[in-house]
């Protein structure tokens, strides 16, 4: 199979222009139609000789991402759900914030870590994304929202699968999304997000760049965090906090802690005081308290408000940053995976 017009970096598309004997400024102008005037077409980039328009489409193929569903929700979220060519599905959601929009974009289709709070696992790991089907949300997400005259303003990687585990395929996304010829999304407007794969937090506190690192801990303990996650027991939450404190102390920034709460499970004040305990020797360390997605799959019920805030207050009272994440989308299934779960289900009467 031929790869996707925006599997390549800038660096890339540079190597790939000398190879053909062409000029440097080539690669500009590629990544230019690509990112800025977001062509959906080789025929479009009109200020390329037509050899070279030619050469690219024999060489390459653009993303194929036909929507199956969309849905808009009354706080302004928008969840696509998108067709790949090899009839896979995947999910895509905008969020709007104050501050501008939000894209959530997916790495895999399906995941293999198992937690059992969550859609996404249902139905396990099909594939990794190409470095272009994760580009290609992100550009869909464009060019809805150049209808409007607004822009992405961030990217959240949290959608469906483990982004550490389609590392190289992430780091090339990464690259694209903050070249100044890209889209020239900020480093620091950018997150992306890991179960917690101990290896690859290493290689990404040494890539030395800006962008912010999430990590889904939803359990103060081993014990614990085995049961919700089992990723938990290929890497232990020892080694986990400790590849975090070395993330800190190599790139001097903040981890934010995503914990999921699930009543009567990880929600108690005994788990508070634990996870502050945990956390105290790490001073840039937020947690991010996410109340739990009801997911019809699943057995778990969502903390009770006032619960909530007791787990928050307990964790500021030990000197923990902690905020409660704020809902959107609830009213169109805008969890993760829940309606790549439907479409699933659907096809397979």
């Amino acid at each position: 199979m031929k790869p996707f017009i925006y599997d390549y970096s800038f660096e890339q598309w540079q190597e790939w222009v000398k190879t053909n004997g062409m000029p440097a400024f080539r690669a500009g102008q590629i990544f230019d139609w690509l990112y800025v005037k977001r062509v959906t077409s080789f025929e479009q980039m009109t200020n390329l000789p037509k050899a070279l328009r030619e050469l690219l489409e024999e060489q390459f193929r653009f993303v194929t991402l036909d929507e199956i569903a969309r849905y808009e929700s009354k706080d302004g979220t928008v969840k696509f759900l998108f067709e790949l060519q090899d009839k896979n599905a995947i999910e895509t959601v905008i969020m709007k914030h104050s501050y501008g929009n939000s894209v959530c974009v997916t790495t895999q289709v399906g995941c293999r870590i198992g937690c059992t709070f969550c859609a996404s696992t249902l139905g396990g790991l099909k594939r990794d994304l190409a470095p272009g089907e994760i580009i290609a949300q992100v550009v869909k997400a464009q060019q809805l929202l150049d209808a409007v005259n607004e822009r992405v303003s961030s990217i959240v990687i949290m959608g469906i699968g483990e982004p550490f585990e389609n590392y190289d395929s992430m780091m090339t996304f990464l690259k694209v999304m903050i070249h100044e010829k890209g889209l020239n999304i900020g480093q620091r407007h950018i997150t992306v997000s890991t179960s917690g794969i101990v290896p690859n937090i290493y290689r990404f506190a040494d890539e030395d760049t800006q962008i912010n690192l999430a990590i889904s801990i939803h359990a103060p303990n081993d014990a614990l965090r085995s049961k919700l996650m089992p990723v938990n027991r290929r890497f232990p939450f020892a080694d986990m906090i400790q590849a975090c404190k070395y993330y800190t102390e190599k790139t001097g920034r903040r981890i934010t802690f995503e914990y999921a709460l699930m009543g009567g499970v990880n929600d108690q004040p005994e788990h508070a005081e634990e996870l502050a305990e945990v956390l105290k020797e790490m001073p840039l360390a937020h947690v991010n308290l996410i109340p739990v997605n009801f997911v019809q799959e699943r057995n778990y019920v969502r903390t009770p408000r006032e619960h909530i805030f007791r787990f928050q207050r307990i964790l500021e009272k030990n000197k923990v940053n902690a905020t409660i994440r704020r809902e959107q989308g609830s009213d169109i299934a805008a969890a993760c995976g829940q309606l790549r779960a439907k479409h699933l289900e659907s096809s397979a009467r």
